[in-house]
């Protein structure tokens, strides 16, 4: 081999490998959110500048009361258009975008990053003294955050987008790229893992270059002060006037905090909708504005009047605590805008003020070099990051000397702020709407006391354990799965995965080789109620994209990385005022052996129908070498905790005993339950969930007296929640109509339409047969007379499925009839039926509410038992 050839190879196998592509991609797309962070920063400030300089012209037209009017009216529309579409998107957005990388379920999205914009446009174009600094770095994280919802990825390589997108927010609306990577690291993310660190400093290049390139970025200092702040060397003799500096703004720092807290507690009692609020801010802003300075008139100028000292200090000292009066009262109104810029404006109002002393003393140091440093000094204290507040003065003024007399002042200043109180202003800021995050804890975990019997697949694609490769091919290509877990008798063999079987065509192994020869035997797996940490670890540790979830050898379900991610990303939708939901509490229990294929759920109530829903769900059990599991549900009151609560249990132990007895009679695995619970929905909810179900059994009433409901309210919410199979029970009202063991024969009515839950019923008949000596089906379809007969194929196909494996005297029929309802209950009376069996399926229940309840109206017309079925669902 060439050296030229080897060394091409060398670099294929270095950077073409799959962890290589996943950080290019990772880099490329953190390229693109800079890019579209840079251009939101440009459209927020061209949407500003240009219904800014709306508002002066009004003011200087028809005089100073325009200021009141239009900071009332855009403050009424900007609160109004944030309540109605994104509340998420009110305030600064920094302490949001910290919660989310804390993994705690807050909004983020392109909704929230457009509301953010217009909203912020609307408030500061109103005259509100805050900034637009804090909002770029929202909208950057929710462009984030988007993005990597319309391209699904890890919970992890989500969370270091979104640390990217705050950084391009930023480093966008500063043009400061290096200070957008420190505040990620310093303030909101802590996280400095390689790939982090490497796409936040790409989204902060990117961002600050496009930001320079479109002109973005407009925090500027005026050139003669850059050239005499480069000019003054340092002298260790202003030592002292930079210690005064940095602790004045370490006390100033923390009055801004308490006062800004103070101001959303104001806010808060007042009880205001948003609209009003915020036109409240804008109206008395406006107000005082008029009333006061002209140079108050435009926060971008008033920096520069600090920075230059034209206005004297006399005019700074006054104008500084009525700026700061103006960001409480903006800010605590909910206002969509940003802490940064109006932050430093008032540290270089207090340095200009600590210069102007100085220079009294016969220092050297100009006043404007001092009040760039109060600009770090003062940030520092409010938002507790030192090193970032040093390095963005350093790179708005590419004044080297200037770092020294920060660090003094900035480290100072820290000392003073963290020393008074704990934690910065925006995690102040979270506790004050309930978000704690400890500096010395882990970061909250959104998957936490998730099991991995909430996220697994209960429906899952198996191959037979003796399939050959031909059969395996073949189940392939009517799949999008990649792995199947291979099943022998009911009980987890192995996995084969596509990949090993395309591995074994290319070896030219023939297609009737046994796929257990190539499959992996005993694979791992994992328990229902094992931790998804344990999850996590398994996958990672050896590499797996899917992971079976068993109970001894039986395959209960399987979990993929996809599974993971939609567990985040549910977690991560946020919920308005979620009901609480109280679980329900086990006061006594039996187990049998777990042997079975597969578990029923019975619970029992009424005591007169126990005795026919017992032999039906035995019947199942022993035809499909399943398990049956009852339950009995005691009600306790809502205000009273179940596991608290007394309750008497004497009733339904009797019928617990009664069901064993018969599931001892049919030969079939038994275990029984009796609950506490304030919901019997909820009751049967947590038992599914947590035994593992596969068939829920329960008796119905055949009608329901409550409004909207379609088979009554705990199985409507039974049928909605529950991803198991359903049969809802009505036994029939005349002795002859129960499902026993003493009749000679015994007419079952399935109407045919067709469907996964009249195939289900199919598959159900045999198991029925045990409760009769010689049962007699009729299939029957019907069809509208508008309607030409229809394609009876399906029904031929059940008839002789049934003949077959069951040898049961099938009939099948077809009836032109306009109403289904009334022909079933026509031929029911004819006939002298038994039994009718129905399916209904969940996604028909809101054609059925609004055309009519099919199974209510056949169940309430007819004297029979009536059975009705819905399949699992996927």
């Amino acid at each position: 081999m060439t050296p030229l050839k080897r060394l091409l190879t060398w670099l294929h196998n270095r950077h073409f490998s799959k962890r290589s592509t996943e950080i290019y991609y990772a880099l490329a797309q953190a390229c693109l959110i800079g890019c579209v962070s840079a251009l939101a920063a440009l459209l927020l400030r061209q949407g500003i500048g240009l219904l800014g300089t709306t508002r002066l012209h009004l003011a200087s037209q028809y005089g100073p009361i325009a200021l009141p009017l239009f900071g009332l009216s855009l403050g009424l529309v900007a609160g109004w258009f944030i309540e109605q579409f994104s509340p998420a998107a009110a305030g600064s957005g920094i302490p949001q975008v910290k919660a989310v990388l804390a993994q705690f379920p807050i909004s983020l999205s392109l909704r929230v990053a457009f509301v953010k914009l217009v909203g912020t446009i609307l408030v500061l174009a109103a005259g509100l003294a805050l900034g637009r600094r804090g909002p770029t770095v929202h909208i950057g994280a929710a462009l984030a955050a988007q993005l990597s919802q319309w391209v699904p990825t890890s919970p992890q390589h989500r969370r270091q987008m979104i640390a990217a997108g705050a950084a391009a927010g930023l480093a966008a609306g500063f043009n400061t790229p290096i200070a957008g990577v420190l505040f990620v690291i310093e303030e909101l993310s802590r996280d400095i893992s390689s790939l982090t660190l490497e796409t936040t400093i790409i989204a902060s290049f990117t961002g600050a270059v496009v930001s320079r390139l479109v002109g973005a970025a407009d925090f500027n200092i005026p050139p003669e002060i850059l050239m005499a702040s480069a000019k003054n060397e340092f002298n260790p003799d202003e030592i002292p006037f930079y210690l005064i500096l940095g602790v004045l703004a370490g006390l100033l720092g923390t009055l801004f905090q308490r006062c800004i807290l103070g101001g959303l507690q104001f806010y808060r009692r007042l009880n205001w909708p948003m609209a009003w609020r915020v036109g409240f801010a804008g109206l008395i802003s406006g107000a005082v504005v008029a009333m006061t300075s002209p140079m108050l008139r435009n926060n971008a100028e008033l920096r520069e009047f600090f920075l230059s000292g034209e206005i004297g200090w006399l005019n700074t000292a006054l104008a500084l605590p009525v700026y700061f009066g103006l960001i409480v009262l903006a800010y605590g109104s909910g206002a969509p805008g940003g802490l940064f810029s109006p932050a430093l404006v008032l540290g270089s109002a207090l340095g200009y003020l600590v210069g102007t002393g100085a220079a009294f003393m016969e220092s050297t140091a100009s006043p404007s070099t001092f009040a760039l440093v109060g600009m770090a000094a003062f940030f520092s204290s409010v938002a507790r990051v030192p090193v970032t507040a040093i390095v963005i003065v350093f790179e708005i003024t590419a004044a080297f000397n200037l770092i020294l007399p920060s660090m003094i002042a900035s480290v100072l200043a820290y000392f003073i702020a963290s020393t008074l109180t704990r934690g910065s202003l925006y995690q102040q800021l979270l506790e004050s709407s309930g978000i704690y995050l400890s500096e010395e804890t882990q970061p909250y975990d959104i998957l936490s006391g998730l099991k991995a019997g909430d996220v697994m697949q209960r429906q899952v694609e198996t191959i037979a354990f003796d399939a050959t490769l031909d059969e395996a091919f073949k189940v392939f290509s009517d799949s999008k799965h990649e792995g199947f877990p291979a099943i022998a008798d009911g009980r987890l063999k192995g996995t084969l995965m596509v990949a090993q079987a395309n591995e074994a065509k290319r070896r030219g192994l023939p297609g009737n080789t046994p796929i257990a020869e190539i499959m992996t035997l005993n694979p791992i797996a994992i328990k229902t109620n094992a931790p998804l940490s344990d999850v996590l670890y398994l996958m990672e540790h050896y590499h797996l994209t899917h992971l079976p979830v068993t109970e001894g050898y039986k395959l209960l379900g399987i979990i993929t990385r996809t599974d993971v991610i939609r567990a985040e990303a549910h977690r991560l939708t946020p919920v308005a005022n979620p009901a609480r939901r109280v679980p329900s509490y086990v006061v006594y229990q039996t187990r049998d052996p777990t042997v079975g294929r597969g578990r029923i759920l019975l619970p029992l109530a009424n005591p007169d129908t126990a005795s026919s829903l017992i032999r039906l769900a035995a019947a199942i059990a022993h035809e499909q070498d399943w398990e049956l599991e009852c339950l009995c549900v005691i009600l306790v009151p809502k205000h009273s905790a179940p596991e608290r609560t007394p309750v008497e249990c004497e009733s339904s132990r009797k019928l617990l005993d009664r069901a064993e007895a018969l599931a001892r009679f049919w030969q079939v695995p038994f275990h029984s339950q009796i609950r506490a619970a304030q919901s019997v929905s909820q009751a049967i909810i947590e038992t599914v969930q947590e035994r593992n179900i596969n068939l829920l059994l329960m008796g119905w009433k055949g009608k329901t007296s409550t409004p909207g409901r379609i088979f009554g309210d705990t199985a409507d919410r039974l049928i909605r929640k529950t991803r198991c199979e359903v049969v809802l029970v009505k036994i029939g009202q005349s002795p002859t109509a129960y499902p026993n063991n003493n009749f000679a024969s015994t007419r079952w009515l399935i109407p045919m339409a067709g469907g996964p839950n009249t195939e289900r019923a199919i598959q159900l008949l045999p198991a029925f047969k045990h409760l009769t000596i010689s049962p007699q089906i009729w299939l029957c379809r019907v069809y509208s007379p508008e309607m030409p007969p229809p394609d009876v194929s399906d029904i031929d196909r059940a008839a002789a499925f049934l003949r077959t494996r069951a040898a049961i005297e099938t009939t099948p029929i077809s009836l032109c009839a306009p109403s289904v309802v009334e022909a079933t209950i026509d031929l029911s009376a004819t006939e002298g039926f038994d039994v009718v069996m129905l399916g209904a399926s969940r996604e028909g229940l809101l054609k059925q509410a609004v055309w009519g309840n099919i199974p209510e109206g056949i169940a309430t017309g007819v004297n029979c038992t009536v059975i009705l079925i819905r399949s699992a669902l996927d």
